[in-house]
């Protein structure tokens, strides 16, 4: 998560949380003038687009406010959905036993990319298992993960 990221998070956990959601995480995908902030959000009994556009107003007010992004942007409130993004150590302990894919900030043994089963997460990282590896990552390191939807 970038530092950008990060304040974000701090910045729109109390207003999304007095609405009764849980900020899940937000990501910012530099473009120029396409740029995208988006924001995910949860609830116990689900997310409908009302809801998003609740959440939308109420994030869209604090960033217009506090204006942490210099550049031009889009805004996208959005449930985590099936392939659910993955920010916090809690997240990574909630699907342990489930595929995940990783993307790292910096590379380790030689790659950036793990697609594998989770076995376990502790002390803020995680064990992966990728074909017959297994590889222990540090969630710092972690740039985006994401559940792997299983069909089966």
């Amino acid at each position: 998560m970038s530092q950008l990221e990060r304040k974000l998070t701090d910045m729109l956990t109390p207003p999304v949380e007095a609405l009764g959601f849980e900020l899940v995480g937000v990501e910012f995908v530099r473009a120029g003038k396409h740029s995208i902030l988006r924001v995910y959000i949860d609830h116990e009994n689900g997310i409908d687009v009302d809801d998003c556009a609740d959440v939308s107003r109420q994030v869209g007010a604090v960033l217009d406010v506090e204006d942490p992004i210099t550049t031009e942007y889009n805004l996208e409130v959005s449930s985590p959905g099936m392939d659910r993004p993955l920010f916090k150590s809690a997240h990574y302990e909630s699907v342990v036993g489930e595929t995940v894919e990783v993307k790292l900030s910096m590379p380790q043994d030689g790659r950036r990319n793990f697609k594998g089963l989770l076995l376990k997460c502790e002390n803020d990282s995680i064990l992966i298992k990728v074909d017959k590896d297994e590889f222990s990552l540090a969630i710092a390191n972690i740039e985006k993960g994401n559940l792997v939807p299983n069909f089966d």
